[in-house]
């Protein structure tokens, strides 16, 4: 996995459980510098530079979450929207700055996951998840990390990511979609 965030690591391994090994990124394998300016370009970089250095299938995500209100933004930068630093909370309340005064029906969005395994030999594989939804106008929610907090799915009850349990999210999230899909690509090509 060439994820160094545990939340994205245990989020992973519990989606693909069961298909395949999922080894955490080797301690010596530094931080992957992700400015290919798109999440296919992102995702690429990082699985490539871990196979590489493991001579392993390596498997690797990027998220962005696009709204509409924003023009696209965060988009690729999500992670970092409140700057390079920026923890998870200041990112939301950026976030939520950014739209304050904006009506609910106005705070429409979508994350985006794009996984990319990338083999030794260079060979890919890439598939994607998107799950619709709106921010809601303040943090609910203990669960989940990022903008879990915020986020409202449109295939959901109501309640945004951080108030569903682990199960209920990866039933509809963007990386529970995406990394589905690479279950069942993962199936086909070893025959299970």
């Amino acid at each position: 996995c060439a994820s160094a965030n545990p939340h994205k690591v245990a989020e992973i391994a519990s989606l693909l459980d069961g298909v395949v090994e999922l080894l955490p990124r080797p301690p010596e394998v530094g931080d992957v510098v992700e400015d290919a300016g798109t999440l296919e370009g992102n995702a690429r970089l990082k699985a490539a530079a871990i196979a590489a250095a493991t001579g392993l299938p390596a498997v690797s995500d990027d998220t962005g979450l696009f709204v509409d209100a924003l023009d696209g933004a965060p988009g690729v930068d999500t992670a970092y929207y409140a700057g390079p630093q920026a923890t998870y909370a200041q990112n939301r309340a950026k976030m939520l700055e950014a739209l304050a005064g904006v009506p609910a029906e106005r705070r429409t969005c979508r994350f985006r996951t794009v996984v990319m395994v990338v083999y030794p030999d260079g060979s890919e594989l890439q598939v994607e998840g998107v799950c619709e939804g709106t921010i809601a106008e303040y943090e609910r929610g203990e669960r989940g990390f990022g903008f879990d907090p915020l986020f409202i799915a449109d295939d959901g009850d109501g309640r945004t990511f951080s108030e569903m349990s682990e199960a209920e999210k990866n039933s509809m999230s963007h990386r529970g979609r995406a990394f589905v899909a690479l279950a069942h690509q993962l199936r086909k090509s070893i025959g299970n």
